[in-house]
This record gives C-alpha cells, structure tokens and sequence, in this order.
C-alpha cells in the first residue's frame, strides 16, 4: 500500500528525516568516520562480505530487448537532503529537454557512496532512499530498473546495509532494485554491456566476482563494447607515490574477462571524486568519466592533470599493452580556484569545529601559562624541563598532527608535508603563545590587585580562550587550508570543510539504433533550498516541488561514443 501523500515536510509526514549536508571537519564526523573506516580497512580482509556473496544467486540482467535505450548514471549522492532531492527529482522527472528531448532513464544506475558519512539503516533511508521515494513515489507504468555499486562509505559497516536496501529486489521508491550482489553485469542494446565492479577499497576482484563476470562474458561477441563502472577513478594519479594498484585491478579484469573475448572497454565510469571530469582518448573515442556529482560536497577540478597515460607507464601489469594517451576534455566546475577562497567562513560553517579549535587552544594556553609561571621561579635545566614540558607535549602532539594532517593523499615521496604540517603546527602554538603572554600582561599590569583580578583572569582565560582565540584558531586551519591547497596539499579537505552543495549533476546516456552511445552530461548550477509540499499531485509526482523551477542544463556538448573504436 502506498504512503499517503505528505502535506508537509515533517519527518511523520515524510517517513524519513530530511538531513543536513555532512560537516566534514565537525569534531563527532572526524572521530566517527575515521574509526568506522580504520576498523574496515583492518577487519575488511578477514571478513569480506564480497566472498560470502558467492552463495548469493547470479543474475545477468538483460535489457537488450530494447531497439533504444535511455539509462542514467548517478554517483555519490546520499548526502544533504537539498542537493540530494534536487538531483533525484529531475532523475525522476519523465522527460528533461538538454537542447534535445531526453527520457527518464529506463534504468538507473547509482556508482558508489549512497549514503554519507557511514552506511547504516538509518543513514540510507533519510539520506538517499526516503529522498528518492519522495522524488518518484510509486513506479510508473514500466518501472524503471534500478542498480548500484557501493563506495567506500557503504563498505564502513562490512556492506551490510547495502545489501540490505539494495540486494533484496525491493523498491526503491519507484525504482525497482533488481541486484543480488555488490556487482553486477547488464546485456544492453545493440552488444553494448555494462559490467560494475566491487573492488571494495580499492583492492582487488575477489573469486566469487571474478567467476560471476567470467560466466557473464561468455556471451561477449568479437566488437561488442562495455561500459565499465569503478567505485573509484583509478585512472586519475592519486596521492599513492606512484603506486597504480587501483588501475592495475581494473587492466587485470580486462585482462581476465574481457579482451579474451575480442570485447572492448569503451567507456569507464566512476564517481568517488565529487566533480565531472572527462578524458578522452586522443586517437581514438574512448572515454574516461568522473562522475561524481550527484549530492556530496564538491571536490576541486583545477588540478586534475592534462594529460594521462594509461597504463601508466609504472604499472604492474603483467601482459604487454600498447599505452594509450587520454586528454582533459571538460570538467566542470572549471574553476574551483575560485572557490577555495570560501574556507574562511569555517567556524561559521562548521561551529563543532570552533569548538574543536577551543578546546584545543585552551589547554595549549594552559600550557603556556603554565611555561611562563614556572619558569619564572624555577632554575636549572631541568627546572626549566619541568616548567615548560606540558608546552612540549602539546607542541609534539600539534606538530605530529599537522604533519600527519598535511600527508593526506600526497604521494609517499613528496616530503612537502613535513614543512607544511611543521608550519600549520606553529601557527597554532603562536597564537597560544601569544595569548598567553596577553593574559599574563593583562594579570600583572592591567587589571587591579586583589582576589578580583584571580577571577578575572580565570574568565578570560576559561571563556576569552574557547570562544574568541578558539575562532581565531578555526581561522588559523582556514588560512593553512587556503594557502596549501595553492601547492596540492589537503586540496580535499579545503573543499570539504566548506561543504558546498552547488553545482551537481548525473549523467542521462542513450543507446540508440545504431549503436552509438550519446553521454548527456547534466548539471544543476543551483540546488533548490527551499521546498513545498504537493499533496493534490499525482501518485508518481514528487510528494515535494522547488520555490523557484530547477534548471537542468548540459556541461558540455553530448558526446557521442560508437560501439567500435
């Protein structure tokens, strides 16, 4: 039976809690996220729900009946319920025109993170299940199938909500899901497949798998042509000193199941990078698609490469392969340089880490004054130790932590972290410092003799710290952010820490009757942030609809793909 229609956005109206966009550097997201990742990394291996899915059915799923086919691709969506629902209810939509009249993908295809900042019942039904249903409530007519790969945030709970909500061919709103595994093999028109592939984080194909999609090739033909699905854009350098392990998986699978059936791979797709970039092939049309834009914060463009070569020319690859070189050809936004700028509203933005940089700038003040009165009345070397060693301490855990801060995703090779995270570390001891004298000269020289001039001190040290020094801190991030993103250095985290809902997308692809795959790359410069309820709709419009019309538009011109290269 189908929920009645909302008459407003309440969460017992809706079924679903809308949520707010995800506070990357908030102090509880920090500790959680990063305890959920480290213990699926560590216990991943010993438990890995991709080999128990080999008791599981297979299923190849054959949509090939079609004479033209529209399917769409949606990747790292489940985030902040505005940019989330704005993107799904144009997915929804049966119709979007692009300069050309496109349908309502016949199948939808979701790469990877659909749910953030951790996989869990409760995550997946208010970040990007209950947003979709609202979007399409009931299946139309010919319901449209729907397919998905999960990310490194489904996998943080061992893939077991995703399962859940998308193994079981339960409906997903008025999506059909249709999977029973992580992975999943699609015969589409005209010997076009499309082959999605678990490689969890970012590993490798385990056996199930790999005997699944070596059953399903059986039926590739000499020039048939796959559309290959990655959770992560291997192809893209990442910050692993040269290793090329993530892409060597994929030229293994190639290796394995496709070219020995005289397939090619045609096009890749891939979200993970919440962006849209694409390279194409510069002496052929191949295409390599990031297409992650569907709803999470957006990532930075302006420093992707120019040129690729792929294979690149460290792999590991054991059969020889001809290197191919790739070309940028778009992405979008193309200037996200503009953007870093808006890290200096963090504590603003991110109040949980204003209280993160307070407290911390609090017991480093403590520190300092602790340094400065002691050592006043003590002498000797190890007078002088025993004044200043809690100031050591923190500045040993604050220069470990900037320096262990500024190697995230920088190669293994590149020592650069070491003077930026050196430099971040002194920024924040500086202050501290600096306050600290402050309230010493205030002490002894400002305020009036007496008891008073004790709780006076105390107030400005217990409640000036955390409140004006812990801004001023959260400000000291922002500057290093602003400045090192300028050189490579904690490029993500600039943009993460501003959560910027804006300029997402999907992609619409179409399949035509000639063979030829046309890419519709779809943007949506602005997400609605204003909604009402639509209670007198019909039961497969959106139970919600924008203020103000949402503007579909493309990124770049159609791209047009042909079965053989």
């Amino acid at each position: 039976m189908a929920r009645p229609r909302p008459q407003d956005m309440s969460e017992a109206q809706l079924g679903f809690q809308p949520r707010k966009a995800v506070r990357w550097l908030a102090p509880k997201v920090l500790v959680t996220t990063g305890a959920q990742s480290f213990v699926a990394e560590i216990f991943g291996s010993y438990a890995d729900k991709r080999e128990l899915q080999g008791s599981l059915p297979t299923t190849v799923h054959d949509h090939a009946h079609h004479d033209e086919l529209w399917l769409d691709y949606v990747a790292d969506l489940g985030d902040g319920f505005d940019a989330t629902f704005s993107v799904a209810s144009l997915l929804a939509a049966p119709q979007l025109d692009l300069g050309e009249p496109t349908s309502r993908g016949q199948l939808l295809v979701m790469g990877g993170d659909e749910v953030y900042p951790a996989a869990s019942t409760s995550g997946y039904e208010d970040r990007s299940k209950g947003v979709y249903r609202a979007a399409m409530p009931v299946s139309p007519p010919d319901p449209p199938t729907l397919l998905a790969l999960p990310g490194n945030h489904d996998w943080y709970d061992g893939l077991t909500s995703f399962l859940r909500v998308f193994a079981q061919r339960r409906p997903f709103g008025g999506w059909q899901t249709a999977q029973t595994r992580s992975y999943f093999a699609v015969k589409l028109p005209h010997r076009w497949w499309l082959y999605a592939v678990d490689t969890q984080f970012n590993d490798y194909v385990d056996a199930p798998q790999l005997e699944y999609f070596r059953a399903a090739s059986e039926d590739l033909q000499h020039g048939d042509a796959v559309i290959l699905c990655t959770s992560t854009p291997a192809w893209v350098p990442a910050g692993s000193g040269g290793a090329t392990k993530g892409y060597d998986t994929f030229e293994f699978f190639q290796r394995e199941v496709i070219r020995p059936r005289g397939a090619t791979v045609r096009v890749m797709l891939s979200g993970d990078l919440h962006h849209y970039a694409r390279y194409t092939e510069r002496a052929g049309t191949a295409q390599k698609i990031t297409a992650g834009h569907g709803g999470a914060y957006l990532a930075a463009t302006h420093r992707l490469p120019k040129e690729l070569t792929l294979p690149p020319p460290n792999s590991r690859v054991r059969e020889p392969v001809h290197p191919t070189r790739f070309g940028l050809a778009a992405r979008y936004p193309a200037h996200t340089d503009r953007l870093t700028a808006g890290i200096v509203t963090l504590p603003w933005r991110n109040p949980g880490f204003w209280g993160l940089t307070g407290f911390t700038q609090l017991v480093a003040t403590l520190a300092m004054l602790h340094g400065l009165t002691e050592s006043a009345v003590r002498s000797g070397v190890f007078g002088l130790l025993a004044a200043w060693s809690p100031a050591l301490v923190v500045a040993a855990v604050l220069v470990l932590g900037g320096v262990a801060f500024a190697r995230i995703d920088l190669p293994a090779t590149d020592k650069r972290h070491l003077v930026a995270g050196g430099l971040h570390a002194a920024g924040h001891l500086a202050l501290s410092a600096g306050w600290a004298l402050v309230i010493r000269w205030l002490y002894h020289d400002v305020l009036p003799d007496g008891p008073a001039s004790d709780w006076l001190a105390f107030l400005i040290a217990a409640v000036g710290t955390p409140v004006v020094i812990g801004f001023l801190d959260a400000e000291v991030v922002a500057l290093y952010l602003l400045v090192a993103s300028r050189f490579g250095i904690n490029l993500n985290e600039v943009m993460a820490g501003q959560s910027i809902e804006d300029y997402k997308g999907f992609l619409r692809m179409r399949i035509a009757a000639d063979g030829t795959l046309t890419i519709f790359p779809v943007k949506v410069e602005k997400v609605c942030r204003e909604w009402r309820a639509n209670p007198d709709g019909a039961d497969t419009d959106p139970w919600l609809l924008p203020a103000q019309p949402l503007t579909a538009e493309l990124i770049e011109p159609p791209i047009h793909v042909p079965r053989t290269p």
